[in-house]
Order: structure tokens, then sequence, then C-alpha cells
């Protein structure tokens, strides 16, 4: 049954923290999960958070920090000495503790490493460290199973419980040569079933995918995702083992990825929440909000070159919020569309095919929706000049608002830019331009103005 934070249990809390019955705490939160624990960090005021935090064992708490949410969790660390932090790390694997250690300032970041008791996870963090960010390197963990393809079953089996008391899940078994180059895979399955005078080499399989350190971290998501891996190695230039990424580092990155790009989508330059300040939110709001600005200066501009039309056909002016409305719709559509096909690497084939297909299907769309606007201005106006002006307006609109939509987002990942930044505010302000242009340029051609 999953845990619910009632406000029976959150009374119960804050009074046993008032009354500062330790021992009820740790009671209350004896059988909580830690990313239960650290919604309930979210539910309290901050001191109280922090005298949680500080009460519970370092085992439990250091998995609550990795849940909590960065802003939060930096707070909570301002408040921790370095001694502390490295207490909470040291129980962490090497991935999660560069993480948070990386989060900090640099000097902080070198006291607390010189704090770890553990000399080992301290030069494992310091490699991590050194790594780009974006990189394999940096969502990789040191901790993995590895055993010498010169080893019996027998010696084998005897190593590696050593080995895999360090790792939280043993995915894979990695077989390497004796320079640690990673040579292949051995399944526990084939390990428990093999003789134990059997040599590693024997039994262990060639084929074994690995990405290389320096790979781009939604590279590695990509393909973690399309052959189902829980846990790929990591290797260097001169394929020497350096460690493995596990499917819940991706599963984090590729949230990462979508708050990011719903943000950008959304006109928000930067990662922000709710409870970020008045100018964090502004400094993130602003840029957009101005495209935004210049792009109804820019419409306004150009409805006022238009004056000629209005004064005979008056009825063209009521109809413009619908026709940039439908560019926009369409140009949002269209590139929501190219950007989810390009993070997932769905998107094949050259870029004049996929306009060609968008043309098409954007031409099918403009056409059935042209007929019905078409049959309801004739009706409501009365004059089939004017209801032929304003549905062949939307047609043409709809096809090249199709073709912007698909065209940016393309544009942009050729170049390398985040094309998440094509959809939201960009293309709906620069559909809206160009559809209030072209609708008037139809309608004064048809009408022969």
């Amino acid at each position: 049954m999953a845990f619910e934070i009632t406000n029976e249990f959150l009374e119960n809390l804050v009074g046993f923290i008032d009354k500062n019955n330790d021992s009820k705490i740790k009671n209350l939160f004896e059988d909580v999960h830690f990313a239960d624990i650290a919604e309930v960090l979210d539910e309290v005021s901050f001191d109280e958070a922090i005298y949680i935090i500080k009460l519970l064992d370092s085992e439990k708490t250091s998995e609550i920090l990795t849940e909590l949410d960065e802003d939060t969790r930096e707070k909570i660390l301002e408040n921790f000495s370095a001694k502390e932090i490295a207490n909470e790390v040291g129980e962490m694997d090497s991935d999660d503790a560069a993480d948070i250690i990386g989060e900090l300032s640099e000097e902080r970041q070198k006291r607390v490493i010189n704090e770890l008791e553990d000399s080992e996870l301290a030069e494992d963090i310091k490699e991590l460290l050194s790594y780009g960010d974006d990189t394999a390197g940096s969502l990789m963990a040191k901790e993995l199973v590895k055993v010498y393809e010169t080893w019996t079953v027998a010696g084998c089996m005897r190593r590696i419980r050593g080995q895999a008391q360090e790792v939280t899940r043993v995915h894979s078994i990695y077989v390497v040569d004796k320079e640690d180059r990673l040579v292949g895979r051995l399944s526990l399955k084939d390990l428990i079933v093999a003789k134990s005078d059997q040599k590693i080499a024997d039994i262990s399989k060639a084929k074994v995918d690995a990405v290389n350190v320096n790979e781009d971290d939604e590279t590695v998501a990509r393909i973690m995702v399309k052959y189902d891996l829980e846990a790929i190695p990591v290797v260097d230039d001169n394929n020497v083992l350096l460690g493995r990424i596990t499917i819940d580092d991706i599963v984090d990155l590729l949230k990462e990825e979508a708050d990011k790009d719903y943000q950008m989508a959304a006109g928000l330059t930067q990662d922000v929440d709710s409870d970020d300040s008045i100018f964090e939110l502004t400094k993130a709001r602003l840029p957009w909000l101005f495209l935004g600005l210049i792009g109804g200066v820019g419409a306004f501009i150009i409805m006022e070159g238009f004056q000629d039309v209005f004064s005979k056909y008056a009825s063209l002016f009521f109809f413009t919020p619908l026709i940039a409305a439908m560019a926009g719709n369409v140009g949002v559509q269209s590139s929501a569309i190219i950007v989810q096909g390009l993070a997932n690497d769905d998107v094949k084939g050259s870029i004049n095919s996929r306009l060609l297909k968008e043309m098409l299907l954007a031409a099918l769309n403009g056409v059935i929706l042209a007929l019905f606007l078409f049959l309801f201005v004739w009706v409501y106006e009365g004059k089939i000049d004017l209801a032929l002006a304003i549905s062949v307006s939307l047609v043409v609109v709809i096809i090249i608002a199709g073709l912007i939509g698909t065209f940016v987002p393309l544009f942009l990942n050729k170049r390398g830019v985040d094309p998440a930044i094509a959809t939201g505010p960009f293309i709906t302000t620069s559909n809206d331009i160009f559809g209030i242009l072209i609708y008037f340029m139809i309608a004064k051609m048809i009408l022969g103005i």
C-alpha cells in the first residue's frame, strides 16, 4: 500500500519535533521509503526538515538527499558542515555522491572530499567530477562487478562476492583482459551452471554493448531505451572499462530533458519552478514575452498597410484572429511532432521528404477546414468572393505554417541547436506574422482591391 502524507501524520510529526521526541520521530519514519520522506520534507518548515535530516541515520538520509529537488537540497546542505556532508555522500554510490558534491562550490568540494574516510570513493568522485557535463562520464558509477577472462569459475565466485557487496544491484558481470579492456559480459545464470574448473573466457559472451566515456548523454539514453538495457558499461578510447550507467540515471536524465524541453516550448529560457524568486521567474519569461511583443508590433504594421482592404471589406478584419490562431496552432503541431521525433531518434530521411509530406498533410487539413469556413462565410456574409478569399487564404496559411513548423526544428537540429526552442512562442509568433501577411495579400488579389 502506497504511503500517504495525511494531516494526522504531519501533526504528529510536528508535535514530536516540538517536544524533541527523537525516538518517536524515528519510529514514525521506520518503514517509510526514502522517496516518501523527501516528500514529507517539502510539507514541513525548513527548520523542521533540517531537524529530521540530522536526526535520521546517514544510510537513510543519503537516499533522501538524492530524491530532493536541487534547490531544496542546496539550502539543506548549506546548513551542513563539510564533515556532515562527507558522512552523507559516504553512504551513496559514486555517481550520486559526485552529483551531490558537484553542486557545491569548488572550495566546499575540496573540503568535503578531504573529509571522506573512504579514500577509494574520494578518488572515484574526483574522476567523475573531471568529466564534462552531458557526457556518459558524468552519468556513470564506478561500482560494478568485473572478472578477468583468465579466471576459473571457482576463483571467480570467490572474488565477485566482495565486489557485489559494493554494488546495489548486479545487472551484469563484465569480463576484462589483463589490461582491464572490456572483452565481454557474463550472466549470473551461466556462471552458476558452469563447471568450477571452466575458464571465464569459455562461458562469457563476447558481444557487449558499451559507450565511450565522452559520448553525449542523450545518445546513451537513446541506446539504452532502444535496446531495453538495464545497465551499460562505459569505456575509454582504449576500451578500458571505467564504470557503468544504470537505467535509473537514464530515467532521471529523460525527466530532466522533458522538463527542459517543456519549459522551452512554453517560452521559458531557463530551468525554473513556482517557488523561485520573482526576479528569477522574470528572467526566464521576459525574453520570449518580448519576442511576442515584437510579433504583435509586426502584425500591427502589416495590418496598417492594408487599410484600403479594410475600408472595402471590413469583415476581413474580424477573421484576422482566426487566421492567426490557425497558423500558430498548425505550426506548433508540426514542430512538436518533429521535436518529439528528433528526441526519440525516429526522424529518418531527408529534409525535403519531410517537407513534402508535411505540405501534403497540411494541404489536406487546410482544404477540409477551408470548405467548412467557405460555407460559413458565404451563408453569414452572403458574399461568395469574400468567402473564397478567406478560405483560400486559410489553405495557404496552413500549408506555410506546417512547412515552417517542420523546417525550423530540423534546421536547428542540423546546426546543433536544441530544436525544442522551435515550439511555443517562436513558431507561434512567426506564423502569426506570416499568416496575417499571406491572408491580406491573397484577399487583396482575389477581391481585386
